[in-house]
This record gives structure tokens, sequence and C-alpha cells, in this order.
């Protein structure tokens, strides 16, 4: 294991282990893997392909069912998210990757640009409180979903050119400055749920560049007493949490909150987790999902759904599916050498990671409910079109293994 500059050992070279070695190997390792030269069929990674597929299609059964009782969930509009994803992927995944790797700059201006975007008068659309979409003529969508990968290939340009180890401590500060950029741009709007992916994703990123335990360590006390100055401003002042922010933390750090008018969206969706049994109530029979009890049964709260209507042994399955994709995923950066490409898809994991545990984790309340969608179940165009073109990432690190990577 690398030690750094200073003699410690370096903190993200304990997380570039698990890769199979120092993500600083310099590339064009005499061992490195051509692409394959059989076929479509070997220049696929069919280990995170084929989970994939079948969350993909879990989901859409689950939404199909959502959209039986409740007029917000358009299982033609899902549909269309998976095929227009299916483009995305099968562009991104021809395409070769490093190319973004010296277009930091472009890719800085890019993010922000996306996570403003829905403050431009005459392209913004407000949902539910918040102003995170842009309408052309009959098409909506999300750019702060796109954001995210987008985020994901800049602090991976960023972060690969120190070979894995961030030895300066100014190198950090400037890394995690960018990536408070996109950050504060997403909080404009605001939007709480998809600023966590952000800066959890750009953080896993830096820690697997090197950085240093204690500088870590540093930033995440910092970041505790940060947040905990939100809380006190927002209580006091209104600001800057909204009012329903405020409540939604209120109910996780206080459970007996949850018998109030503020904690009836996580007693349902507990109510649905349990009542769901071993295995389940049946497709199409969920009562408290059909009947209206659980709100946002089909986006922030399709977890709870599932598990009421398939139980105990599908909500094991379908974490099971996640687990699949995200070790497969894994494994491939073990097998590779290069800096950027081991970053790139050390950030795709986070993201599904996080979105995971933290959709997951509000339904059973462990976590605070954010409005954080399950990546590739949750119902939403946008958000289905942006994780199946991540799979498509993943396929171009695998189709591009070569010794230049």
């Amino acid at each position: 294991m690398a030690e750094n500059s200073a003699g410690g050992v370096g903190f993200g070279s304990v997380v570039s282990s698990l890769f199979g070695g120092e993500a600083g190997k310099q590339p064009g390792a005499a061992h490195a893997r051509m692409p394959g030269r059989g076929g479509i069929v070997h220049e696929l990674y069919w280990p995170a392909l084929i989970p994939a597929i079948l969350l993909i299609a879990y989901g859409l059964v689950v939404v199909w069912s959502a959209s039986l009782t409740n007029s917000d969930a358009n299982i033609v509009k899902q549909s269309a998210g998976v095929a227009l994803g299916l483009v995305g992927a099968a562009i991104v995944w021809r395409y070769d990757y490093r190319q973004l790797q010296n277009m930091s700059t472009w890719l800085l201006v890019a993010d922000v640009a996306l996570m403003l975007l829905p403050r431009v008068p005459g392209l913004a659309y407000t949902a539910k409180g918040m102003t995170g979409w842009v309408r052309l003529g009959g098409l909506q969508f999300q750019p702060s979903e796109v954001g995210k990968l987008v985020t994901i290939f800049l602090m991976a340009a960023l972060c690969a050119q120190f070979n894995g180890r961030v030895k300066d401590l100014r190198d950090y500060v400037k890394l995690c400055g960018t990536l408070l950029v996109p950050f504060a741009a997403i909080m404009a709007q605001p939007d709480l749920g998809t600023g966590l992916i952000i800066l959890v994703t750009g953080a896993a990123i830096i820690i697997c560049a090197g950085a240093k335990r204690e500088w870590v360590i540093v930033t995440l006390i910092v970041f505790a007493l940060g947040c905990a100055l939100i809380v006190f401003c927002s209580m006091n002042w209104g600001f800057p949490l909204k009012t329903y922010q405020l409540n939604r933390l209120m109910v996780f750090a206080d459970p007996s909150l949850e018998n109030t008018e503020y904690g009836y969206n996580l007693q349902q969706a507990k109510i649905a987790v349990g009542s769901g049994g071993l295995l389940g109530k049946g497709l199409t029979a969920a009562t408290q999902s059909q009947g209206g009890f659980l709100p946002e049964n089909h986006t922030d709260f399709i977890f709870a759904r599932l598990a009421e209507e398939f139980g105990f042994v599908g909500a094991v399955g379908l974490l099971g599916l996640y687990g699949w994709l995200v070790f497969s995923t894994l494994r491939l950066a073990q097998k590779l050498e290069a800096p950027f490409a081991k970053l790139v898809l050390a950030g795709v994991v986070a993201m599904w990671s996080y979105q995971l545990l933290q959709n997951v984790g509000m339904c059973i309340g462990i976590m605070p409910i954010t409005g954080i969608p399950l990546p590739f179940v949750s119902y939403g165009a946008t958000s289905m079109v942006v994780q199946v073109t991540a799979v498509g990432i993943v396929q171009s690190v695998y189709l591009h293994r070569t010794k230049s990577a």
C-alpha cells in the first residue's frame, strides 16, 4: 500500500486497494487487455448488464401496478424513458469516454449550466414546490439528473491527474472547492436530494483518488458543523431549509413525531413495508399503496410499495440485484490500471449506492426523508434515462479497456 509524502498511508489508497491495487498505476501496463474481437457479445460487460436489465424490468412491473390507481404514474412515459436510456447507453458505450479526461474546464461549465438551467426565465417549470424542471414544448426533463453524470466525469478528470496520491493539502482543498460549485448551483433551485448525491459522489471520487485520512476526517467534522449551523438557522430564521425539509429532519431525529402530521409519510411507509410480510400481498393487491394511504408510492416511496406487494423475499431479491450490479462494477474497476477509468467507475458506484441507501433507508426510518429516486425503479423518465446511460458508461469503460486507457 502506497504511503503519501507525509509518511502516512493515504486514506484513498485504502479504498483504491479494493480495486486491486493503486489507482495511481500508470496507464500502459503490459497486461492491460484490448477490446474484445469476437463481436458484440464479447464487447459487452454482462456481469453488470444483466442485473441492470433485471432491475429495469422489475421497476417497470411496479410502476405499471402503480399506474392502475395513480394518474401520476404513466407506464407509457416510463417505458419511453427506458427506450431513450437505451439509446443514450448505446451512444455512450461506443463513445470513447477517455476523451473527456482533458476537458475538465468544459465539464465544470456544463455542470453548472445544467444545474442553473431551471432558473432561466421561459424554460423553468415548477412541480411540487421545486423549480427543478425545464420544459421545451411538450418535453419536460430535469437537467440536474444529467448533471450527476457530468459531475462524475468532472471529478474523475480532476482527480486522475494525481495518480492515486493527493499529496498537497492545497490540491485537496481545490478538489473540494470545485465539488462545491455544482452543489451550490443545484441548491439554488433548491434541490437538497440531488445536492447530496452530488456531494457524496464527488467525495467518493476524491477519497478514492488518494486523499489523506486526516483531511477526510476534518472535512467530515466541518461538514457536520455546517449541517448543524444550517439546521439552527432554519429553526430560528427559516433559512436556508424550507419548513417541510426541516420537519423531515425533526421527524428523523425524534421518532415520537412519527404520530404527528409531519411523520405521516414515514409512518405509512413503515406500515406498507411491514404489512408485506414474507411473500407480500401480491401485485396490484397492496392495500396501503393502492388505497392511496402511502404518498408518492410511485417515486420516493416506491420501495415501500414494492415491499408491500412482493414482501421480504421481493425486497431482498431487489437488493440482491443491486449488490450484483455494484460489485460487478467494482470487479471491473479492479481489473483496470488507468486512474481515470477507475475513478469514473467509483463515481457511478457511489451514485447508485447512495441513492439505494437513501431511498430504502428513508422507507424504513434509518435515513431522513429526501426526494431521491430509487435507481432503475422509481417513476421518472429523466431519472431512468440517466441511470440506464450510467450502465452505458460502465460498458464504455469495458469496451475501451486498452493499454492507453
